[in-house]
């Protein structure tokens, strides 16, 4: 047995509904991987344990990136100022020609050890070579659900080989790979995967208790293109195939129509959405998922980066900022996407976008100790007449100060334990030309609306 305290630290309270609060001069009391109790400072301390001074820091349940595909911090700023087609057409899709098992390994190290810096412990990702970005997490400490990633047009290789089904097979390998290790099935999206193959997906989550996590209705074009051939909405498309009757995280819903919010309700209970504004505005896609609509269905929202090769950093804390003032303009009203909403989306919602909304997300005891204590003494959050508004609008990445995942300390004083970061930097340094060259041709997809 383990026992950790965590001594005299504010603590971020996030209650269901209702304003959030930081309490102030507490002691969060962890054994093994659980809280146990928090407490006023003093009260409570009993036996041996490890203690971590919290004086002057604010502790918040560690962040979740909601939706992202982190090996793609190999092609950080090479695919700028490109409009969403050839941002996919002529960059991304033809770089991911070149992937290996190796250089997903290298920059799913380098991003996780990016996140756990900036105080995120948890991932979901979706991504080709998913066993290597298990390994990844493995290593670092963080926390992970993985999807491994398909298209129809690859499902059978030239040799006969059933591709989907490989990739069910490592969705059923990852889910018993490790604790701190989830996964997911992971079509594409409903724009380059067949109904039929999302028929088949949706039957075997079902069956063997998995969900899905794929990009639906991204944008209002492909919203319109999907009516325009085929009748119906991306929405509609999840509920015909049955994705949403298995359960589904949608990345982005920016062109989620008003109709489709009542299809979304019937299945509130099993979809959440991920929301990652600052590549709504960078690829200048007119829209930003509808928060307010889809709340109102009762359907969660997390908050996530996408990859770094179009939002170039994994910060979620950026991301969180970026929700808030992009929902405000949405909604035209200021006194929308308060500090306490946005805050609960930063948590819970992205909590249960992680498929772990009874373990993570708050701090409260029986809760997995998964922490991140932020210095806000900076400058640039001072004065601090609210703390939560510093949490939203002010906080850097770099103002974490120390992250733990499953009571596990695997940053202490801006430094990560669990990897040389120098050695995982140079690295992936070494590699990344080798991903973002385009004389091989080719491409893995194509992208038309």
């Amino acid at each position: 047995m383990t026992r950790m305290l965590i001594r005299n630290v504010s603590v971020l309270v996030v209650p269901e509904h209702g304003d959030c609060r930081v309490d102030q001069a507490q002691d969060i009391h962890i054994t093994n991987d659980q809280i146990t109790a928090i407490t006023p400072t003093g009260v409570g301390e009993v036996g041996e344990r490890e203690v971590i001074d919290g004086t002057g820091l604010v502790a918040v349940a560690g962040l979740v990136n909601s939706h992202t595909h982190s090996p793609m911090v190999m092609m950080r700023g090479a695919a700028e100022d490109l409009s969403i087609e050839d941002w996919f057409n002529r960059r991304i899709w033809p770089m991911e020609v070149n992937l290996t098992p190796e250089r997903v390994r290298v920059g799913a190290r380098l991003a996780c050890a990016e996140m756990l810096l900036a105080g995120v412990t948890t991932f979901v990702d979706h991504y080709f070579h998913a066993e290597q970005i298990a390994a990844a997490a493995i290593e670092s400490g963080i926390r992970a659900d993985l999807a491994p990633t398909f298209f129809s047009s690859t499902g059978h290789s030239t040799a006969g080989q059933d591709v989907i089904g490989a990739a069910f097979d490592v969705t059923r390998e990852l889910s018993r790979v490790h604790p701190r290790i989830s996964a997911s099935l992971g079509p594409h999206a409903t724009y380059t995967v067949t109904d039929d193959d999302l028929r088949r997906t949706a039957d075997f989550a079902r069956d063997e208790g998995f969900r899905i996590h794929l990009h639906a209705a991204e944008t209002d074009d492909q919203t319109q293109a999907s009516l325009d051939r085929h009748g119906v909405t991306p929405i509609q498309v999840l509920e015909r195939t049955g994705v949403l009757d298995a359960g589904a995280l949608i990345a982005h819903g920016c062109g989620i129509r008003e109709s489709d919010l009542a299809i979304l309700e019937r299945y509130a209970d099993r979809t959440t959405v991920a929301s990652c504004p600052k590549v709504y505005l960078k690829l200048a896609m007119g829209e930003v998922t509808p928060i307010k609509g889809l709340r109102s269905a009762g359907v969660r929202v997390g908050i996530g980066t996408d990859g770094a090769a179009v939002h170039n950093t994994l910060d979620v804390w950026e991301a969180i900022r970026m929700v808030a003032l992009t929902q405000k303009q949405r909604e035209h009203d200021a006194e929308w996407m308060t500090l306490s909403d946005t805050l609960r989306l930063a948590t819970r919602g992205s909590a249960a976008a992680a498929g772990l909304a009874d373990s993570i997300g708050v701090l409260e005891p029986g809760r997995q100790a998964d922490i991140a204590l932020v210095d806000l003494n900076g400058p640039h959050n001072q004065p601090l007449h609210d703390p939560r508004a510093a949490l939203v609008y002010s906080v850097r990445a770099s103002d974490v100060v120390t992250v733990l995942v499953a009571g596990q300390v695997v940053v202490r004083d801006r430094q990560l334990l669990t990897m040389d970061r120098d050695e995982v930097v140079a690295e992936a340094r070494e590699l990344a030309h080798t991903l973002v060259d385009l004389s091989q041709g080719g491409a893995v997809q194509h992208y038309a609306p």
